[in-house]
């Protein structure tokens, strides 16, 4: 055994069997181009396509094409296509099995893939029976893609503008209570504006009294305005300060309001596409030249191997 692979031994043993070896590899070439043609493995068609993904929102620390790889592998997608292509029928695979998901996942796995470039950009690969099916299913899984980030935005745009509304609504009802009060006292009291009359009814009423005139009309008018406003002055005042509060509150939240709504109104897409996927003009798969060799230089390796078995026991 120990001289079993001496290479001189070898060499000896392919030149006094040349002949076989030319005919083995003969015949593997011949029934290797045979069985790797149309007829036994029906062939692929590769379509592709390069896409930017954009308008992503910041998550964690992923970058915005590995968000997108995230959505483009997603299951959800993967689902949408079986449907949308019937690929249950194309792949023969019966909805009926109780492995049918499984098989399905992996013949599609197997078929089309999304993976990042140096450039980072994502690269979506289909492989298909049918050319124009391949460039259908490359464009569908963009679509799928767009609209898919586009309902997870607008749930949670949604969600903001619920928010924001609820919150609009409470000072909204909080100001007209508020305004309610304000028209009350204003009514009520005659006090319109707190800083400019207190200043000006007591000034008035000052000089009634200096001047022996506080049992006109007049003065008595002004000395009413003026228990009024020392009576009910700090509330007017607390009212007054309270309402511009509220006033630019409630800008505030309807800038914010209009602008999630706006956000969930708008309709644009989250990629941009580099290069549009075509149908494909020649087969990708099989690649019969590379099963040939394959085929041929396994077929000679093991017949050196059996010659060198056969040999060995001649000698034995």
């Amino acid at each position: 055994m120990n001289n079993f692979f001496d290479n001189q031994r070898i060499f000896q043993l392919i030149w006094r069997r040349k002949f076989h070896f030319i005919v083995v590899g003969v015949v593997a070439i011949v029934l290797s181009a045979i069985f790797s043609g149309p007829v036994f493995i029906q062939p692929k068609f590769k379509s592709e396509a390069r896409i930017y993904p954009t308008n992503l929102w910041t998550l964690s620390e992923e970058s915005e094409t590995e968000q997108m790889l995230e959505v483009l592998n997603s299951r959800d997608i993967k689902l949408k296509m079986f449907d949308a292509f019937d690929l249950a029928t194309v792949y023969e695979i019966s909805p009926d099995d109780p492995h049918y998901l499984t098989y399905m996942l992996d013949i599609y796995n197997s078929n089309v893939s999304a993976s990042k470039t140096k450039f980072e950009t994502v690269e979506v690969k289909v492989l298909d029976y049918n050319p124009q099916r391949a460039s259908d299913m490359c464009d569908s899984i963009i679509h799928f893609y767009n609209k898919k980030v586009r309902n997870m935005h607008k749930a949670k745009d949604l969600e903001m503008v619920e928010i924001s509304k609820k919150g609009l609504s409470r000072k909204l009802t909080e100001m007209n209570s508020v305004t309610n009060r304000i028209d009350s006292v204003r009514k009520q009291y005659g006090i319109l504006d707190y800083e400019s009359q207190v200043e000006g009814v007591t000034e008035g009423y000052m000089e009634a009294l200096a001047n022996g005139r506080a049992s006109t009309s007049g003065a008595r008018e002004i000395k009413n305005l003026y228990e009024n406003l020392a009576e009910q002055g700090s509330e007017a005042q607390l009212l007054e300060g309270k309402y511009a509060f509220l006033q630019s509150v409630i800008d505030s939240l309807t800038i914010q309001y209009e602008h999630y709504l706006s956000e969930y109104e708008k309709d644009i897409t989250y990629s941009h596409v580099v290069e549009y996927p075509v149908p494909a003009d020649k087969k990708s798969y099989p690649v019969r030249w590379l099963i040939v060799a394959f085929s041929t230089v396994s077929a000679v390796f093991l017949a050196l191997l059996v010659f060198l078995v056969f040999d060995y026991r001649k000698k034995e």
